[in-house]
Parts: C-alpha cells; sequence; structure tokens
C-alpha cells in the first residue's frame, strides 16, 4: 500500500508553516518565502526549473539530497486550494488576461504526476505540461486521499513497487490529514527563521498521542531536517 507523507515542508523555529495574508505578490504569506531559503540554491530546485549547468547548476550537500529525495516515488499529490493559487470562489476569468487560474509554476509544474487540489468548488481537469495533470476534489479530505491513493497504486504497477503520495501543503491541509490519522511519516525542514506569526503547523496537536515519534534529525547546510513517523 503507498504511504501517505509529508516531505521537505519548511517551518520556522517557532513552528509556523506560512505566513500571514497570502496574495499574488506573497504566495507563502508575509515572509514565508524566507522558510524555504534552505531549498531555493539547492540542484534539486534548480533542476525542477530548468536550470542546469554551470552557474546554474545548484549547491549540492545535505539540503540538496533532503530535497531530491523528496520527489522520489511520489505517485501522486494532494494541494489544498491555497497551495494552487491566492484566487478564491468560483473559478472565474482573470479580468486582465481573461484566463482562469492555472497555478503558480506556469506551462510545466515541478509535480510530473496526478495532483489533488482539494476545494469547494467543481472544475475540469487541468492537463500541463510534463505529465502534470490537476483534479479538483470538492467531496473532500477521505475522497482526495482515496483517488490519490488509487492513482498511486496504478503508477506503481508500471515498476512493481508501491508509490506514495505526498501531502504537500498547505498548513490547513496538513493538519486536517494529521487529525484524521492518515498521515504515516513526515520529513520537514527547520528554517533558521522566526516569523512570530502566520500558519502555525502543530499549534493545538499532540502529536505522541497521534502515535508520532522523531526517527531522524540530520543538520544541513541552512535547515535542520527532522524525520517523524507514526510508530
Amino acid at each position: 500500500m503507498p504511504k501517505v507523507k509529508v516531505a521537505a515542508f519548511s517551518i520556522s523555529i517557532d513552528g509556523f508553516g506560512a505566513g500571514p495574508r497570502q496574495a499574488l505578490q506573497n504566495p507563502l504569506g508575509v515572509r514565508g518565502l524566507e522558510l524555504h531559503s534552505w531549498f531555493f540554491p539547492t540542484e534539486a530546485f534548480k533542476k525542477m526549473h530548468g536550470a542546469t549547468g554551470g552557474a546554474f547548476s545548484g549547491t549540492t550537500g545535505i539540503d540538496n539530497d533532503f530535497a531530491a529525495q523528496s520527489f522520489e516515488n511520489v505517485g501522486a499529490w494532494i494541494l489544498g486550494r491555497n497551495m494552487f493559487g491566492p484566487v478564491r470562489g468560483p473559478w472565474a476569468p482573470d479580468p486582465a488576461s481573461g484566463e482562469i487560474w492555472k497555478g503558480w509554476w506556469g506551462p510545466n509544474p515541478p509535480y510530473h504526476t496526478l495532483v489533488f487540489v482539494l476545494t469547494h468548488h467543481p472544475r475540469p481537469p487541468l492537463e500541463m505540461e510534463g505529465g502534470t495533470t490537476f483534479h479538483f476534489v470538492t467531496d473532500g479530505l477521505d475522497s482526495a486521499l482515496c483517488q490519490a491513493k488509487a492513482a498511486a497504486q496504478s503508477q506503481g504497477k508500471d515498476r512493481n513497487k508501491d508509490k506514495d503520495v505526498r501531502i504537500g501543503g498547505g498548513v490547513s491541509v496538513i493538519r486536517q490529514y494529521l487529525l484524521a490519522g492518515h498521515i504515516d511519516e513526515m520529513h520537514l525542514a527547520m528554517s533558521p527563521v522566526l516569523l512570530g506569526e502566520g500558519e502555525n503547523l502543530f499549534a493545538g496537536i499532540n502529536l505522541a498521542q497521534l502515535g508520532f515519534s522523531p526517527s531522524r534529525i540530520v543538520a544541513g547546510e541552512n535547515a535542520t531536517h527532522i524525520l517523524i513517523k507514526r510508530t
């Protein structure tokens, strides 16, 4: 069976996984991008965005290893609507461009597999370049997870190996899946940042009572990587 995991999810020292007041200019909330300063210089990030070779090759090392590993063996993703974009309400064309929002990532998003987006508003599947197709799920967390697991198992059959489901976020979606008991393991990248406000990942959640315990802690170049698993 596929594992359900959170991987390379950045948090601040004070526990915030996003800043406040998300907007087009602040996709992860005010100061939210600071959480990912460990990730942006890595070779894995550069490759995701098509920058390779020479000055564009990116850094290698511990942070890069964890970044690259986070994309391995992923057969499907689940995202909240806020992770897909800052737009709210029914899906409608932008008055300026006349286009319906297609995500933050341009024509070739970094997922390269099926992505299930939680939303209250229906929308047909959105096929992008590079093998990414966004499916918009309106009937809740359990439905999205069932569809993602089926997609991951289908992909794994080609290699006779179970593929995993990655919960990409945001904070609210991870919290909901945690409290529902659906997440098997988490890799958190703690950045040396104090946000002071925003969306706190674990506020009011007792991870020990949910059966989690730390399994590995590794100091990277620009973040501390913490792996916790449900026993």
